[in-house]
């Protein structure tokens, strides 16, 4: 489908590899649109929103606007907004702003996690907002400030996503504070998970210390408690130990 879009919105579009935004971007650009119907149906995206929501942090301009679906009811569809808004000027050449952020948070922080703490390639990472941009958004600054931002395993982002999401703060209140005192924001000082009032520790086993969780494992098993249980025991064990 021919449209008139810049070359540097186009060159932007091109830039785009992660292959969920790069879904939408090609079909929009062949067609016009996407639906949501199409996402879930033609793609595999059960959460189209998040598909959509990938390509306008990659600094694309997406709005949403109601078509007839298969079945004849009003469903939601998606095309390219106007290039020329603020959010796309200043993130013009976001895929290149996107790997110094990353060489940034490597050799700040190690090639890992930061939810689950496991030591992944490089390639295997992928950057996410500490603050879902729904909430935080980039701010009015020029620059992005590469501490805003976190490397987390796809495994950790589906995980991040599928909380954020189902959060009050991210579907009504959009508190940026709140996010910033949440699990997902910053998993080693926190005050809630997607404000609820609980406290987690995701712990991964890598290389040599898979013998150890297999002990683990086989221990919980001859006890009749399930490995988190077992663990929390032996974890409330060593509490009382210290404090007596």
């Amino acid at each position: 489908m021919s449209q008139n879009y810049s070359k540097e919105f186009l060159d932007l579009c091109k830039s785009v590899t992660a292959k969920r935004a790069k879904t939408v971007i090609d079909h929009i650009l062949m067609y016009g649109h996407i639906s949501t119907e199409e996402l879930k149906d033609k793609y595999g995206y059960n959460h189209p929103p998040r598909a959509v929501r990938d390509v306008r942090e990659h600094g694309i301009p997406i709005e949403t606007f109601r078509i007839t679906g298969s079945d004849g009811r009003k469903i939601a569809a998606y095309r390219f907004g106007d290039e020329t808004k603020k959010r796309f000027n200043k993130l013009s050449g976001r895929t290149g702003l996107s790997k110094k952020i990353k060489k940034y948070l490597i050799e700040k922080y190690g090639c890992k996690c930061f939810i689950y703490l496991e030591e992944i390639n490089e390639g295997e990472l992928q950057i996410d907002h500490r603050v879902p941009f729904e909430v935080g958004r980039d701010g009015e600054s020029d620059e992005l400030n590469p501490d805003d931002f976190m490397l987390i395993s796809a495994a950790a982002n589906r995980a991040k996503s599928w909380s954020c999401e189902h959060c009050k703060n991210w579907q009504t209140l959009k508190k940026r504070d709140i996010c910033l005192s949440c699990y997902w924001a910053y998993p080693q000082d926190y005050l809630h998970v997607s404000m609820h009032h609980v406290r987690r520790v995701d712990l991964m086993w890598q290389n040599e210390e898979v013998e150890q969780y297999e002990s683990l494992k086989k221990d919980a098993l001859l006890s009749d408690q399930t490995i988190p249980e077992f663990i929390k025991e032996i974890l409330k064990k060593a509490v009382n130990l210290k404090s007596g």
